[in-house]
């Protein structure tokens, strides 16, 4: 019935079911109807005044003030011009590297000649299809043609190590951490209004310094080991810490071992053109005997490495929102992450100094015991004892 009055009869039709609802009756009909709240009282009023219906001129369709962007027809191709990707760093653009709030999009516009409001923009903003959105993690830059294939050789050599019962370890650097209250992503329960006080910039505390974690994870056993160095991120810290998980747990849990591989990323301490990572694995593998076999994901393909999703997500969930107030108290976290299936996780501090820019020369280089395998020799090596040693 509704769709058949007139502009006067909705009015009133609307004013009447309000009153029939008594106390909060505009409400009820201005939810459960177009009708505003201002044209309901106005219908209330007529219906009080007791004014015929003859007496006053019916408005005829269409009339009444014209929509913005019927007056302004120019409008919405500019704001669409100030909101489009391809535009930013335009010097020609009144929004060249602002933030396009709604305030700053109205700005714009009004520099451009248009009189517009700020909630105006926001209207027409959601009548063209936009909505706010944060930035999505999904690019991984470029990607090298024999990414995929370096993906299945790293997945038969583990394969094969593991089907021989032979040690299968993925190792990398977390971030680094400074030691101090400081604030630590994420929330944990709380007495309701006493959060964690904690300092308000994150300057380097240059008494308690910084942690860095430097991880192992054992594919076939579900352990890690992190050793958490608090000097300087080189390949002799990386390849001592991979030195105290063998001694630690490596040489008992594979006593029969002849053989290590290591999965690695191809930047960082361990990366595959680091020369002290090579020299430093010479000389582990003539301490402990072993022949080391490593390879490393294709760059940019760093979160493919297992340790970042079966060790290091679960260490961050363990003390997330908790600072990291002591070296202490990272040892702690770090040792308590656990997981539904049986993940243990050991941690120690490592206290020696790892000086940076040590020089390899090519000398030092050539007395490394390296085959490069068949396929991607420079991704894919393993350095057996020293000749001397052998």
């Amino acid at each position: 019935m509704e769709g058949a009055l007139d502009e006067r009869g909705r009015r009133r039709w609307a004013a009447a079911e309000a009153r029939s609802h008594g106390r909060g009756g505009i409400a009820a009909v201005v939810r459960a109807t177009p009708v505003s709240a201002s044209t309901v009282r106005r219908g209330l009023l007529e219906l009080d005044s007791g004014e015929a219906v003859e007496q006053r001129r019916v408005r005829r369709r269409g009339g009444g003030r014209k929509r913005i962007t019927v007056n302004d027809p120019t409008l919405v191709r500019d704001l669409e011009r100030l909101v489009a990707p391809d535009v930013r760093g335009d010097p020609e653009r009144p929004l060249r590297w602002s933030s396009k709030s709604g305030a700053k999009l109205a700005a714009g516009l009004r520099e451009a000649g248009h009189e517009v409001a700020d909630r105006t923009v926001l209207t027409l903003m959601k009548g063209l299809g936009y909505s706010l959105q944060a930035n999505r993690k999904t690019k991984e830059g470029s990607s090298h043609p024999d990414r995929d294939a370096q993906f299945r050789h790293i997945n038969e050599t583990a394969k094969a190590a593991l089907a021989a019962g032979q040690p299968v370890i993925s190792v990398d650097t977390k971030k680094k951490e400074l030691v101090g209250d400081f604030k630590n992503a994420g929330r944990e329960w709380r007495p309701k209004g006493e959060p964690e006080l904690v300092r308000t910039h994150d300057f380097k505390d240059k008494e308690l310094g910084k942690a860095i974690p430097y991880g192992i994870y054992d594919l076939a056993d579900d352990t890690g080991w992190v050793n958490v160095g608090i000097d300087n991120d080189t390949a002799q810290f990386a390849v001592a810490s991979i030195r105290t998980w063998w001694e630690h747990l490596g040489k008992r849990r594979y006593p029969d071992a002849t053989t290590l591989t290591i999965t690695a990323d191809c930047g960082g301490s361990n990366g595959n053109r680091t020369r002290l990572w090579k020299t430093e694995l010479q000389k582990l593998a003539d301490q402990t005997g072993l022949a080391i076999q490593v390879c490393h994901f294709p760059p940019g393909t760093s979160k493919w490495n297992k340790i970042e999703h079966r060790l290091f997500s679960f260490i961050s969930k363990n003390w997330r929102g908790k600072p990291l107030t002591s070296l202490e108290v990272i040892i702690n976290l770090i040792g308590a992450a656990t997981t539904r299936t049986g993940l243990e996780v050991y941690a120690r501090l490592d206290q020696n100094t790892y000086p940076k820019g040590i020089k390899v020369t090519d000398k030092q280089l050539a007395a490394v015991n390296l085959t490069g395998h068949p396929f991607h020799p420079d991704w894919n090596y393993t350095i057996d004892q020293s000749l001397i040693n052998a």
